[in-house]
């Protein structure tokens, strides 16, 4: 018995797919960082907030905005053919979000 299958319908692959999947993954992580943004900024509203926790705040923001950016720029990269390597964005968007992540827990904090 051979080992070797035939290569039908099913066995073929289309690359555009799993471009498609990972651009919708990046489309899901920049959704969960508004998310996280807005849990931040209620925190700007609470009573006797005071300037530590509005400048606070407006890092959190900035950082939602690179993240959101960061993101879209990358789904941006997967729609084009064939779909640029994102090395630089992966790095760029882990840092922001270790920067996100120490301002959230100084924000807890205060």
């Amino acid at each position: 018995m051979s080992a070797e299958r035939d290569a039908g319908p099913a066995d073929e692959r289309d690359a555009g797919v799993s471009a498609e999947r990972t651009g919708l993954a990046w489309r899901r992580t920049g959704l969960s960082a508004s998310a996280v943004a807005l849990l931040m900024l209620r925190h700007a509203f609470e009573p006797g907030a005071g300037s530590a926790i509005f400048l606070m705040v407006a890092v959190a923001l900035l950082g939602w905005a690179m993240l959101v950016g960061i993101a879209y720029r990358r789904a941006r990269g997967l729609r084009a053919w064939p779909p640029r390597p994102g090395q630089r964005t992966v790095r760029a968007y882990a840092l922001v979000t270790v920067v996100l992540a120490a301002t959230g827990t100084m924000l807890v904090m205060l």
